[in-house]
């Protein structure tokens, strides 16, 4: 590594850290204040805790990643390396913030439907939250991507090289082992994964047009569908560019906006509370 390419690493990993201290102070100090003020309901004020000591544990969680990458590694002659499980734990402690924030902010902001509970409705409201999981389990297999540079070894879509399922998917001992930390299968696993979803956004948009829905609900299905596709289109371009850096942090903030219409969606199906 060069002087100039450890310094960009450097004020990337500064300009990183000062953020996560920003973000921290954003959640904590109007939290005081409308605390005093008397402003949070009862409800409110357990979820305002919750969100502030998710933001601690999350600072707590990027420090305790990046120790990883400081730890020598015996018998290795890898580049050095944040560890492909605190990294994912990194990852999904944010996930698991945003969308208890982005759900909150859309519950207080967005008045709610009064939908009539038929069966259909209750069949797609539980489709919803299984698309929003599958897309969230999607969104962290993508940390092990990164980890390991699992983008880099099969450079072809749709098949992995000349093959469907490629000779070494299996190839570490235990066969556990390779689920998280054979390259070739975390990039087979990303790929299944992120055809599930987009399989089940689509099925889902369609079991919607049987259903009578409001006009900000049609729109949430429709959004979702879209984002869905594109953030296929990004992964597919990221993978058979050989990984260029730009394309990759877009395809991964393209994950976030895809999981961001599932809340907006799951948010506009919820039962009104009697």
């Amino acid at each position: 590594m060069t002087l100039t390419e450890f310094k960009f690493i450097w004020y990337m990993e500064y300009s990183h850290r000062m953020w996560g201290r920003v973000v921290g102070l954003a959640y904590i100090l109007p939290a005081v204040y409308f605390w005093r003020k008397g402003w949070l309901s009862r409800p409110m004020k357990g979820r305002v805790l919750a969100l502030c000591g998710l933001v601690c544990f999350q600072g707590l969680l990027g420090w305790y990643m990046v120790k990883s990458g400081l730890e020598e590694k015996p018998d290795s002659h890898d580049i050095p390396r944040v560890s492909q499980y605190r990294l994912a734990a990194h990852l999904g402690s944010a996930l698991v913030l945003y969308c208890v924030s982005l759900w909150s902010g859309l519950s207080l902001l967005l008045p709610q439907h009064k939908l009539p509970e038929t069966h259909q409705l209750l069949r797609l409201r539980r489709f919803a939250h299984g698309t929003a999981g599958l897309i969230f389990l999607t969104a962290l297999s993508g940390a092990f991507v990164a980890g390991l540079d699992a983008g880099l070894v099969y450079n072809s879509f749709p098949k992995m090289g000349e093959r469907w399922i490629p000779d070494d998917l299996l190839s570490f001992s235990p066969v556990l082992g390779n689920v998280f930390e054979n390259p070739t299968t975390v990039q087979f696993n990303h790929r299944i994964l992120g055809v599930s979803s987009v399989t089940a956004v689509t099925a889902l948009y369609l079991l919607s047009r049987k259903i009578p829905l409001p006009r900000r609900t049609k729109m949430a299905v429709a959004s979702l569908l879209a984002v869905a596709y594109m953030q296929v289109g990004l992964g597919i371009s990221t993978l058979l560019l050989y990984v260029p850096t730009p394309l990759a942090a877009t395809h991964q903030s393209g994950s976030l906006a895809l999981l961001t219409m599932a809340l907006w969606l799951m948010n506009e199906l919820r039962r009104v509370p009697k």
